[in-house]
């Protein structure tokens, strides 16, 4: 199953060497992991994502909460959690008019039109991974050259849940 971390942390070199290298020694894969400052710059927010069976994830939630540099781990619950990515994905366009239909595609996921060239278009999306999965696949026949996604970042909704 699908777990949705967000790990409070101090704010130092050597954290995300820690956390990452705990979840290796587990022999526990990250799936995304996205990380940034808070609005106190002595702590930053990791949210990380993975796969893995309630034990496993219970077991990963103890193991962090057992680092020093830890503040807080939570286990996000999906359907109380507002979480998205960014994704920038380079297409590739032979002609005028697939750059016409991957901009009306672009338009239809509410994407970001960026760099339209005659043989390309960057397009920038943010939303929920299954919706970016199916963006994935209506362009994936005009030939997707480059891609980068940021890894997922989330917030609990409400104010019972915050994280």
């Amino acid at each position: 199953m699908w777990a949705i971390l967000s790990v409070l942390v101090e704010n130092k070199p050597g954290v995300l060497f820690k956390i990452t290298n705990l979840f290796r020694s587990k022999n526990f894969n990250i799936d995304s992991i996205s990380v940034g400052v808070t609005e106190n710059p002595e702590f930053s927010k990791m949210t990380i994502t993975t796969i893995g069976d309630e034990k496993r994830v219970a077991q990963i939630i103890k193991q962090l909460n057992k680092l020093i540099d830890t503040v807080e781990v939570k286990r996000l619950d999906e359907k109380m959690t507002v979480y998205r990515e960014l994704v920038l994905m380079k297409i590739k366009a032979s002609k005028p008019s697939e750059i016409t239909e991957i901009m009306n595609l672009a338009n239809a996921f509410e994407c970001k039109i960026h760099d339209v060239r005659q043989s390309s278009i960057i397009v920038e999306i943010t939303a929920t991974p299954d919706k970016i999965d199916a963006f994935t696949d209506m362009v994936k026949n005009y030939k997707i050259t480059d891609i980068a996604r940021t890894g997922i970042t989330a917030l609990a909704r409400g104010v019972n849940h915050e994280s």
